[in-house]
């Protein structure tokens, strides 16, 4: 997988399943790091009313250079831990922002 000694990445046809740990509330949305099989994103929004998840779904689409409805939640709606879905065609993009996660800041 795309995550030495960790897995945060599952390939599945023309989709990618993304495990991440949000940390809404943040001054801005950045990808920190992997922890636990899971990339760390910083999300700049509150946890309320859903604000969170569609932030989170809004940058990531921003960073790897997607149509923001082609990344959507899968679950963890209401949880820290989130699986998203993404196209296959982002694989590459995101390959490099888990290995160098200071390039997907804003």
């Amino acid at each position: 997988m795309v995550c030495p000694g960790e897995s945060c990445i599952r390939v599945s046809g023309n989709l990618l399943y993304l495990d991440i740990k949000a940390l809404p509330g943040s001054s801005q949305s950045q990808i920190l790091n992997l922890s636990a099989g899971r990339l760390r994103v910083k999300i700049a929004a509150a946890p309320e009313d859903g604000k969170a998840n569609v932030e989170l779904c809004t940058f990531l689409a921003k960073v790897l250079g997607c149509p923001r409805k082609a990344v959507s939640l899968c679950s963890g709606e209401k949880s820290r831990l989130k699986t998203l879905m993404l196209p296959l065609s982002v694989k590459e993009k995101l390959e490099a922002l888990i290995h160098h996660p200071t390039e997907g800041s804003e």
